[in-house]
């Protein structure tokens, strides 16, 4: 019983923190006019994003704070940081129990012993990359999401072209701490959704 009313309880939180008109599923704060995604993507994609942070938590209370969860066009990425590898695995292996889910990226590092100076260059590089984007006229910033952990900056989201797919990797490579950069973006033309 503790448990059904626990998972009433978040999935009440958590249907209060993205509103249906006003804000995509994509981001917070992110318009659904600025989202290239059907209204039924954003709505599939939101359906599995709630699943599966519901299940995390229903796992694990400490997994609400620690791991971040995005789903885009049925594709699940997971970041933050967990304390153990088994941690990890045990995440990666709900996320592909979802229903609908179409890959897995798992960004989730493991917890190493906090250093107050990585964590303000993870925060240094997130930032300068965000405003960089944003004063970049040929990149729509509001469709990216940017993470930076251990000088790795994580970015994922969806381009309009291949040419701002390539601005956003040029702008990361300007940054001087940055050690690497992942992407996953994807051209609005690769996502099958929008093709059905």
């Amino acid at each position: 019983m503790k448990k059904k009313i626990t998972l009433i309880l978040i999935l009440f939180l958590l249907s209060a923190c993205v509103g249906s008109s006003t804000k995509g599923v994509f981001g917070s704060g992110v318009s659904i006019a600025l989202d290239p995604r059907t209204l039924g993507t954003q709505i599939d994609d939101s359906i599995m994003q709630k699943n599966l942070v519901a299940r995390l938590a229903l796992a694990e209370k400490k997994y609400i704070i620690n791991v971040s969860v995005k789903v885009l066009d049925g594709r699940i990425f997971l970041g933050g940081k967990v304390d153990k590898p088994e941690e990890k695995l045990k995440i990666t292996k709900m996320a592909w129990e979802t229903k609908g889910t179409r890959s897995v990226k798992n960004n989730i590092a493991i917890k190493e012993k906090f250093s107050f100076k990585n964590t303000a260059i993870d925060i240094l590089i997130s930032s300068q990359l965000r405003a960089a984007l944003i004063l970049n006229k040929k990149v729509k910033a509001s469709n990216f999401n940017i993470d930076t952990v251990n000088q790795i900056t994580y970015v994922f989201g969806i381009a309009y072209t291949d040419e701002e797919k390539k601005e956003i990797i040029s702008e990361a490579k300007q940054i001087v701490d940055l050690k690497k950069i992942i992407t996953s973006i994807f051209l609005v033309s690769d996502l099958s959704r929008q093709r059905e």
